[in-house]
């Protein structure tokens, strides 16, 4: 067991090298200056290639493209990401800690509603298939499957708040203002959970320990839990870790739409205003949470399979 961890550990390690070197020339390789675009959105009133100089010089942009990589990476190891152009007072690491407290809160709560609705309403599917609630389920599963967030998010403006008045349309103020952020970005993994759980448990309902425990005369809410529900959400554990980064980063949409103070609304903010050192710290840390938290569910996985230990 330790041994496929450290494996798996060291496997990590160059993905994510890799994914901050490309992170790193995708910046670099946008055709504007960032030492010019530094000073715009400083509001400089006259731009001279001396400042310009001075600029780069205090960017460290005067360096090789190697050598500015490596100082890159060593800063990013020790958290310092460098300073926002839209406020050099104020450092990109600064920024997150303010911004990333309420897309945590968002994106848990989404997960809370997709594990809470996913898991029963496909369970009951499962045992009431082809039924007229499983076949409801599955025309909203349709539905709201191919329809975007934003959409979904504006729908759900118009109709709870702007014509039923229930909720409010934007803000953080109260938990009153978290409800349709976090419906509206767990929505779409809700219906992909509800098929999911659904065939996992039709596919485990035809296998011959399912029979001989009906033969043995096990209660029947027994076998549809204990027995057909639990190992059908063993394939679903993989599949929750790489959610949760998907609810992370998947907010940057939603939280435009309903005014949620988050990092997706520093993300849009700061590429309005080319805030370069912004936008490469959010999509490292994207990066950085693919990777580990398919890792760690992977390892997780390992663990709780019996199958996977004995291969």
């Amino acid at each position: 067991m330790f041994s496929y961890i450290l494996r798996r550990t060291l496997t990590a390690i160059p993905l994510l090298l890799a994914i901050s070197f490309v992170c790193f020339i995708f910046i670099n390789l946008i055709p504007s200056d960032p030492a010019e675009v530094a000073l715009r959105v400083r509001q400089t009133p006259i731009i001279t290639p001396e400042m310009i100089a001075q600029v780069r010089l205090e960017l460290g942009l005067d360096e090789p493209f190697l050598v500015r990589y490596w100082y890159w990476l060593v800063n990013c190891l020790q958290l310092d990401f460098g300073v926002s152009y839209v406020n050099p007072t104020r450092t990109v690491l600064s920024e997150f800690e303010r911004a990333l407290p309420s897309t945590l809160v968002l994106a848990l709560t989404s997960l809370v509603f997709v594990i809470g609705l996913s898991v029963p309403i496909g369970f009951f599917c499962a045992v009431y298939k082809d039924g007229l609630f499983d076949r409801i389920m599955r025309g909203f599963v349709f539905i709201t499957t191919s329809m975007p967030a934003y959409w979904i998010g504006l729908l759900l403006i118009w109709i709870i708040s702007i014509k039923l008045n229930l909720l409010p349309t934007s803000g953080s103020a109260s938990w009153k203002h978290l409800v349709l952020p976090a419906f509206t970005v767990s929505l779409t993994y809700i219906s992909t959970y509800i098929r999911l759980i659904r065939n996992n448990m039709l596919e485990i309902m035809s296998e011959d320990f399912v029979t001989y425990a009906t033969v043995r005369g096990v209660k029947r809410h027994i076998i549809l839990t204990k027995h057909i529900l639990m190992n059908s959400l063993h394939t679903c554990i993989v599949a929750i870790g790489m959610s949760i980064p998907q609810l992370i980063s998947g907010t940057i949409v939603v939280e435009n739409v309903f005014a949620w103070p988050g990092l997706g609304q520093l993300c849009i903010s700061s590429i309005f205003n080319r805030d370069y050192p912004i936008i490469q710290t959010y999509v490292l840390f994207v990066g950085f949470l693919f990777v580990v938290f398919n890792l760690l569910f992977d390892i997780i996985q390992h663990i709780v399979d019996p199958r996977l230990r004995k291969e």
